[in-house]
């Protein structure tokens, strides 16, 4: 059980961590937006999702250097499918959600990588630690929406998720890689 729950744990640190590509805010659908986490337990990926979590994104494909964007990640939504699970997750030796309610990534730098890629960095902080990431990201339309797709792998021991007897990496592996899907209006 103890290994399980420190995989989901380890699933909801990574998503924290999740970015988008950001002029003027863009209304977030929420109802088809995704935030997850899938770390390896015993070499097995294990995948869980944030349910609460906020977005602000203001792109431009034409001008992606005047973009922004912030994501806010509540760390107690995390869901690994299990409630005994998710409780240990939000305890101390994993996102403390208490002392460290949220998670959050708020872009520095968008650049372009190629036909609908880009490159954003930014800065991730998670239980009170921030590390510089750089996240690849495709946009793309829906319709009038703008689609924002995006995954980061990040080590979980650099924002000390997963102490104590989890420190050790054998059981839940360092690698954590958050995955996202924003749904935007489009302009």
């Amino acid at each position: 059980m103890k290994v399980s729950f420190y995989r989901y744990m380890l699933a909801a640190f990574a998503a924290a961590s999740l970015t988008a590509s950001g002029g003027a805010f863009a209304q977030v659908d929420m109802g088809k937006s995704t935030v997850t986490a899938i770390s390896k337990q015993m070499n097995v990926p294990v995948e869980g999702k944030f349910n609460k979590f906020t977005a602000q994104i203001a792109f431009d494909p034409a001008n992606p250097a005047a973009g922004s964007a912030q994501v806010t990640v509540d760390s107690s939504s995390y869901d690994l499918g299990d409630e005994s699970y998710n409780e240990q997750v939000r305890g101390k030796e994993w996102f403390d959600s208490k002392t460290f309610p949220t998670a959050t990534f708020v872009s520095s730098a968008i650049a372009p990588a190629g036909t609908n890629q880009f490159k954003v960095t930014g800065k991730l902080t998670m239980k009170g630690k921030s590390q510089t990431v750089v996240v690849p990201v495709t946009v793309t339309k829906q319709g009038a929406a703008q689609v924002y797709d995006g995954a980061v792998t990040v080590k979980r021991s650099q924002f000390d998720i997963g102490t104590g007897e989890w420190k050790d990496t054998s059981v839940v592996a360092d690698d954590v890689t958050i995955k996202f899907h924003i749904v935007a209006a489009g302009k």
